[in-house]
């Protein structure tokens, strides 16, 4: 398993590098040995570090896959019993925001002689269940090696699952400790190096022509600018294609970053913990263009952020996410569909009132903070003004960091490059990197600025 592992590739910008930057683990039943020995040998081509808590340790590797748009993979692997059952949060956290990862956990005896191992669960009705079991809810891949040929065909399908953009998410790979260790006669071909690419799926033609259709009837629309946006690299090609039609683009937090705060496009980010710029215009909106995002209740602050007679054109990669709220669904990647919807347009645009008023409300929002970020000399600073320290000292090539706190701020990612906000369990997988060449460089040029929440919460007000 761990010699495949490394023999898989991928590219980002043209550049090939492994598909598997490294491994975070923690040890014990069923993979302290075979497992372990087998990635000890590996450190070179496969790097690996121990974890302290398995949850930790796969958001770690989770965050990781979406600071790399989700074209490099990280892998973590645990001990069958609590250590496996510590990633089924993060597993769950993955499934959710459409993350791939690779989970490997021990698993229990196939024999069952030495049952019941240390923690091990015993179903009394089921002797083949294990805390294992309880990834299959979670996960998008779910297999269980029983056999030692069975990896022939469970790998090349698990790295699939991760990599197609239309169901992507976590895969989980059980090895029972006894099959570790028997030994196989594998066909060399299954050691060939493969680079795996992202596809890119093009639209239906019927579908596409009635989104046109559709979008041709539009006074006021907007686009709602989701995380499939980035992961599909698609922030240029949006972004002009909303200057030229007159669209203003409103973002969802996945899609955070899509385009710099001030481009004349932007009109904020939109939901629940959006702005008044976005959300005025969203509930104006009669036709919305919906773009890599799975429309989720904080975007549509639970479906009334928009008018009752407001039509969705909804471009995705996944069927599930594109049919949501009675749209007109194109199936279809963003970057490819995105062109193909602007070359069938001709010249139509949208009146140039509509992109005006967008700006004038931005421009209102924008200013906003103001009062609440200016100086007061109080002993401990609020929220706000922090935000607007980092904001103030920020370059173009600066990166913000956030725990549990959530830099709210507006003008966070207001840099002519975009900013990108993540969490700081992407920070813990960046600074862990290899010294191989082309794993696990994510951040550019540039400062980090890590925001952690502490126990005085009366530094953290919101705005």
């Amino acid at each position: 398993m761990v010699r495949w592992l490394t023999q898989q590739f991928t590219e980002i910008d043209g550049v090939r590098a492994p598909l598997f930057a490294g491994v975070f683990a923690i040890f014990g039943h069923g993979n302290v040995t075979c497992f372990s020995e087998a990635l000890e040998g590996a450190q070179e081509l496969l790097p690996t570090w121990r974890g302290q808590n398995e949850q930790s340790m796969a958001l770690a590797a989770i965050a990781f896959a979406k600071a790399k748009r989700r074209r490099q993979l990280m892998i973590a692997t645990s001990s069958i019993g609590p250590g496996a059952l510590n990633m089924v949060t993060a597993a769950g956290t993955a499934h959710a925001n459409r993350l791939p990862v690779l989970l490997i956990s021990g698993d229990t005896f196939t024999n069952r002689l030495p049952d019941p191992v240390l923690q091990q669960i015993e179903h009394f009705n089921d002797p083949t269940l294990t805390v294992n079991d309880a990834f299959k809810a979670v996960t998008r891949y779910w297999d269980r090696i029983t056999h030692s040929a069975q990896i022939l065909a469970s790998l090349p399908q698990a790295v699939a699952a991760m990599l197609d953009p239309a169901d992507c998410g976590p895969a989980f790979i059980a090895l029972p400790q006894d099959i570790q260790e028997i030994a196989f006669d594998y066909p060399l071909a299954f050691f060939e190096e493969r680079t795996w690419t992202i596809p890119r799926p093009r639209p239906d033609r019927r579908k596409l022509a009635g989104a046109i259709a559709l979008l041709r009837t539009a006074k006021k629309p907007i686009i709602i600018a989701g995380g499939g946006v980035r992961y599909s690299q698609a922030e240029k090609a949006v972004a002009e294609f909303a200057v030229k039609r007159g669209i203003p683009v409103v973002e969802t937090i996945a899609g955070k970053g899509g385009l710099t705060h001030y481009h004349p496009a932007h009109a904020g980010p939109i939901g629940i913990i959006g702005s008044t710029s976005a959300n005025a215009l969203s509930g104006d909106a009669d036709v919305i263009l919906a773009i890599g995002t799975r429309l989720q209740d904080f975007t549509t602050g639970s479906w009334t952020a928009f008018s009752p007679g407001a039509r969705f054109i909804s471009i995705n990669a996944a069927r599930f996410d594109a049919i949501k709220h009675r749209a007109v669904a194109v199936v279809g990647d963003a970057l490819e569909t995105v062109r193909e919807l602007d070359a069938a347009l001709g010249d139509w645009r949208a009146a140039p009132a509509h992109m005006a008023r967008a700006q004038a409300l931005f421009k209102e929002w924008d200013a906003l903070p103001d009062k609440h970020q200016a100086a007061s000399n109080a002993p401990v600073p609020t929220y706000a003004q922090v935000v607007a320290t980092l904001h103030a000292s920020a370059g173009d090539n600066d990166t913000l960091i956030s725990a549990g706190c959530r830099a709210k701020s507006p003008k966070v990612g207001a840099s002519r490059r975009p900013t990108l906000s993540i969490s700081n369990s992407a920070f813990l997988a960046w600074a862990m990197r290899s010294p191989r060449a082309g794993v696990m460089r994510w951040p550019p040029p540039g400062r980090v600025a890590l925001a952690e929440r502490r126990s005085s919460w009366s530094a953290m007000e919101p705005i």
